[in-house]
């Protein structure tokens, strides 16, 4: 995709993304469906349905040649297609149930498999992320870049309690961080500089991890799988394994060491 291209879509895209923020926190404030689906019962709400079906009308109207990959809409898109929207309507459900700040929106367009064009927004906070590719990464218009540096004594490193705690057996005075709910914006938290380091669990899908790649990616950082190898997405298999945001040389050293450690991160 051109660069222009990319550009041209970055305006509208905030805007939808802001609306669909908008449709979550209106429903938020009045009584709301919640159930449960698939074999780990893990939560939906009416806003996740909603948002999922206001953005697949906006987004499809805003790139007509491009597939359709949502968590709530979970067929993957046509083979062959260069281009694929990958959404999470929101990330974070349990977090907006129980009326946390910690749940976001996550939109990205990917191109053969790479994401192109980001946008994460956290509605509570206002905060709205965006990346385009070789564009940069901003929050709420300004400039965001990963925390240099690859020392990992001191580093604030947020994600499961079993992963951080194997790494503090392994990198004593590391600084954990607390959860955070949404995991795309726990990635989007590294391409911000609040945490020099995010783990997320294996198991994650397409859908929570496209758009907060795009963003630590043009904030100057890595977002791979332990072995140090980028994410692909739009693949038959949509779930990945566990994996590491940080800044490219904090990124490096904390792959270099747990390479030989993969089984106890796995």
């Amino acid at each position: 995709m051109p660069a222009n291209d990319v550009l041209t879509l970055s305006k509208p895209l905030e805007s939808i993304v802001r609306r669909a923020g908008e449709i979550a926190c209106e429903t938020a404030r009045r009584p709301f469906r919640r159930w449960t689906k698939g074999p780990d019962h893990s939560p939906v709400s009416e806003a996740d349905i909603a948002v999922n079906q206001f953005l697949h009308m906006q987004l499809t109207e805003l790139a007509p040649d491009a597939g359709w990959l949502s968590e709530e809409t979970q067929d993957l898109p046509a083979s062959g297609l260069p281009l694929n929207w990958i959404v999470d309507p929101i990330d974070g459900t349990r977090a907006y149930i129980s009326g946390r700040a910690d749940w976001s929106i996550s939109v990205a367009l990917a191109e053969r498999g790479r994401p192109v064009i980001a946008a994460l927004y956290a509605p509570t906070t206002n905060e709205m992320f965006l990346a385009a590719r070789s564009g940069g990464a901003t929050l709420n218009g300004a400039p965001i870049r990963t925390v240099p540096g690859d020392t990992l004594a001191g580093a604030r490193v947020a994600g499961p309690k079993r992963y951080l705690e194997r790494l503090s057996a392994l990198v004593p005075g590391i600084a954990i961080q607390p959860k955070v709910h949404s995991l795309a914006l726990r990635i989007a938290r590294v391409a911000q500089g609040i945490f020099e380091a995010a783990i997320a669990s294996g198991g994650s899908h397409d859908w929570d991890l496209a758009a907060a790649d795009l963003l630590v990616h043009e904030a100057g950082g890595a977002f791979t799988d332990l072995l140090g190898r980028p994410l692909k997405y739009n693949e038959p298999q949509s779930a990945h394994g566990a994996l590491i945001a940080a800044g490219n040389s904090r990124h490096a050293a904390l792959v270099e060491l747990v390479r030989d450690r993969e089984a106890e991160f796995a």
